[in-house]
């Protein structure tokens, strides 16, 4: 703006040549640098998916080794990073192009420039060395140009980047706080009730996983979810937790609709141990922790011992305080699982969530840290999920679900005389472990 300003105390009449032609210069800039933009999302696209693919395969390189399917691994890997390589070259071809267009049309209007000072000096409008320093502050203006049209590419880049952040930014969660969410009652009693609910899954709209489910679970109960893969026994965790809200009905904790409450309260009331509860890089120490931030080390270690990990983790080179790696790699399925059971146990929570929290432990270990659950269970609300119908016997109330829905409940004793399906059940896994 500065040498604009200069030239035109030099030359108006050049000044306002070079003015006409700024436009002409930095309209294509912009043009092309939508192109240059949308090429970048569809380059940050394809490296993602390469990065993606190379973290599953790396995750799962045991099963890809067992299954001889390193080789097919790699191809796809390959062909992963050359489509995200073509897109770099796309948006690179593009962003270069740009930046050429910008400095051949300003050094063309140099040119033009040159000419018509000429003409002017020939005319006597002008003296050759007014027509050189104008010409300086010209190329040094082209120049700058040009370097604006690489900053822009730049620009460009960030941007397309940037419009991936947007959308997370931007998009609404599909559960959220109402504006005035209702206080959940203080002190906690762990009360639960599922009236009426039918749910469904997003991706899944015409298959209901629960159908006009009813379910009440009183304070302090231990209440056993059984029954065949499918019957929607995970979904009601899911739902209790609010990871998703039901089509039809109502889930109440401390009588309160979920609906009205929020969230990050409810979940704070609440303790999960799954399947496979994924750990942290870290500490076993930090670990334990993620459970209560604000537990102590006395406390970490109490959880621990609860979950019978001490022996193992003492045994640890640094102890509680070993790195235990990405994803706690570095232990073994049952060690990973009773890590997970201390850190549900270190929240203290009111209601505990333990989705087959014992599947991966050997029978020895499955002992013990049941003798550790039950104690933790006194005086918390549990709803157990369990495959193997032996870790629910000293369930107070065993609930059976098929299709969605609750077909009966009762005690192991109750259930097992009625001839129902969990008596099929029954019979089924208890006469093969006697065999």
């Amino acid at each position: 703006v500065g040498g604009l300003g200069y030239m035109a105390v030099v030359s108006p009449k050049l000044a306002g040549f070079i003015v006409l032609m700024v436009p002409v210069v930095l309209a294509p800039m912009f043009l092309m640098g939508r192109k240059v933009r949308k090429l970048s999302v569809t380059a940050q696209d394809r490296f993602a998916d390469a990065v993606g693919y190379a973290g599953e395969s790396l995750d799962a390189l045991d099963t890809v080794q067992a299954f001889g399917r390193a080789k097919a691994s790699f191809g796809r890997f390959g062909e992963a990073v050359e489509m995200a390589y073509q897109a770099s070259v796309r948006r690179i071809s593009a962003r270069a192009g740009m930046t050429a267009v910008v400095i051949v049309l300003a050094f063309g209007g140099i040119t033009l420039l040159l000419w018509t000072g000429a003409r002017l000096v020939l005319a006597g409008e002008m003296t050759p060395g007014t027509l050189a320093q104008f010409a300086l502050l010209a190329i040094m203006a082209a120049g700058s140009i040009g370097a604006l049209g690489e900053v822009w590419g730049d620009v460009q880049k960030a941007a397309g980047a940037m419009e991936r952040i947007a959308e997370l930014l931007n998009s609404r969660p599909g559960i959220a706080a109402p504006e005035k969410p209702r206080t959940l009652p203080t002190p906690a009693t762990g009360a639960v009730a599922f009236e009426n609910v039918t749910f469904a899954y997003p991706g899944r709209p015409d298959l209901p996983a629960l159908r006009g489910f009813d379910l009440t679970v009183r304070p302090g109960e231990t209440v056993a979810l059984v029954g065949p893969s499918g019957a929607g026994k995970s979904t009601v965790l899911r739902l209790l937790l609010r990871f998703y809200d039901p089509q039809e009905g109502v889930i109440r904790l401390d009588g309160v609709d979920l609906r009205d409450a929020d969230p990050a309260e409810v979940r704070q009331r609440m303790a999960l141990v799954a399947q496979d509860s994924p750990l942290f890089s870290g500490s076993a120490l930090d670990n334990i922790r993620f459970g209560r931030e604000d537990a102590t080390e006395e406390e970490a270690r109490t959880a621990a011992a609860a979950a019978q990990a001490t022996g193992f983790l003492e045994a640890l080179p640094q102890g509680f305080d070993t790195p235990v790696g990405e994803r706690a790699k570095t232990l073994s399925g049952g060690q990973r699982q009773r890590l997970a059971i201390a850190r549900a146990l270190v929240r203290q929570a009111p209601i505990l969530l333990l989705d087959e929290a014992t599947s991966a432990l050997d029978a020895e270990n499955e002992r013990l840290v049941q003798q550790a659950l039950h104690a933790a269970m006194a005086g918390r609300t549990t709803l157990v999920i369990a495959h193997r119908l032996a870790t629910v016997l000293k369930a107070d109330r065993i609930v059976v679900m098929e299709d969605g829905r609750v077909v009966e409940q009762g005690t192991h004793a109750e259930l097992s005389a009625r001839g129902g399906l969990y008596s099929r059940l029954a019979k089924l896994q208890f006469g093969v472990e006697a065999a």
